[in-house]
């Protein structure tokens, strides 16, 4: 059987994969501190009234249409505010299916997308499933993560889109008004659609990420702008399976016709989850308050930490559900988490699993039960302590 070169050549474990199946194998207890599915994370679920928005007895009725139901985009675009606009909607089954609508939509096979770095480990094999290549631009931490701009400039030729996430993950950094517009600017300049993953939008973590823009503040950016969401993220429920694309800038209107002869190839959104988009939406401010009330108290708990280890230090986090700490950098990342998996049953993410430009980083997640994320601090503080 001809094995497609679009997958990976093998499939064989990282070692932080392998020592965690080891341990799971010999029933030890795991101390997860890279969790980022929230209904494993003890937030309370109205349980009730979200079964009942998805049980709804429109959702025996098969009424598909390639942008979505009306109810749905309307509840979405009054969730983002800004002029956002139900016509502007086209729905998706997530966040990663719109990626992959919009890399067809913009892409011939060969064709190469930017992704600044570091980043979600995602766009290399979405990209690569629908035949295209994503090209890895460094960003630099000085005060703030800086996008290389001149490397960005010499791959932008051969590019079709840039793909970015605001605020980033896992640095938590939101893009400025200044850098929102050099970017807009530079992709109308170079004829490159411009995506903004906006998942984590709703949740700004400290004071001055009250400032930032999100993508919807601007009703007329010069170059094509996509702008991705999903009640993943914005209404803790994953399980659902509703993402969205919101198209903005020249040729709006055109891109999204030609998403929606796209979408009707395969109509994946599920009826219940159309139906239950406006309830869910409507309950969806609670839940991101206890999770937002659950990030601060791990960043206090992490903070409270730092103090007693001050070879230690966390970088800032505009938004988002994960912090970078940075320790020393005695081995390197993964050789670091393993020990600590081993030893404590403490587990964290390595920085390089995220593209950091060096060693000494850790990515803990800010959604972690609390008591987890208290636990699992002390057994770093054994782990640093060894080594």
């Amino acid at each position: 059987m001809h094995r497609s070169s679009r997958l990976p050549a093998s499939t064989t474990p990282n070692p932080l994969s392998l020592a965690l199946g080891r341990m799971r194998e010999e029933g030890r207890p795991v101390l997860d501190l890279t969790v980022s599915n929230p209904t494993a994370c003890g937030f309370h679920f109205p349980e009730a009234a979200i079964r009942e928005a998805l049980g709804g007895p429109e959702t025996m009725r098969h009424r598909p249409h390639p942008r979505g139901s009306l109810a749905a985009r309307e509840a979405i675009a009054h969730h983002h505010g800004h002029g956002a606009h139900p016509a502007d909607f086209l729905l998706t089954a997530s966040t990663s299916e719109s990626y992959a609508l919009l890399f067809k939509l913009l892409c011939d096979p060969g064709d190469q997308i930017l992704v600044p770095t570091p980043s979600y480990p995602l766009f290399e094999w979405l990209a690569r499933m629908e035949g295209v290549e994503a090209v890895p631009i460094p960003a630099w931490l000085h005060d703030r993560w800086d996008l290389d701009f001149a490397a960005l400039d010499s791959a932008a030729p051969r590019a079709r889109a840039l793909c970015m996430v605001n605020p980033n993950n896992p640095t938590g950094q939101f893009l400025s008004r200044r850098e929102w517009r050099r970017l807009t600017d530079f992709c109308a300049a170079r004829n490159l659609a411009l995506l903004v993953d906006e998942v984590f939008a709703d949740f700004p973590v400290e004071p001055e990420a009250d400032h930032w823009p999100t993508a919807f503040e601007d009703p007329n950016p010069p170059c094509p702008v996509f702008i991705l969401s999903g009640l993943s993220k914005v209404a803790l429920l994953p399980q659902v399976k509703l993402g969205w694309i919101a198209a903005r800038g020249p040729g709006a209107m055109e891109a999204l016709e030609a998403l929606e002869f796209i979408a009707d190839q395969y109509l994946s959104v599920s009826a219940s989850a159309q139906v239950a988009a406006p309830a869910l939406l409507g309950l969806a401010p609670n839940l991101r308050a206890q999770a937002l009330e659950r990030i601060r108290q791990n960043i206090f708990a992490l903070d409270a930490w730092i103090t007693r280890h001050p070879a230690c230090s966390r970088l800032p986090v505009g938004g988002g559900w994960s912090a970078l700490l940075r320790r020393p950098a005695l081995e390197d990342d993964e050789t670091f988490a393993v020990h600590l998996l081993d030893q404590e049953g403490v587990l964290v993410h390595p920085g390089h699993f995220f593209d950091l430009p060096s060693e000494g980083f850790l990515s803990l997640s800010l959604i972690t039960p609390h008591d987890t994320f208290r636990l699992g601090l002390e057994g770093l503080s054994r782990a640093l302590g060894s080594r």
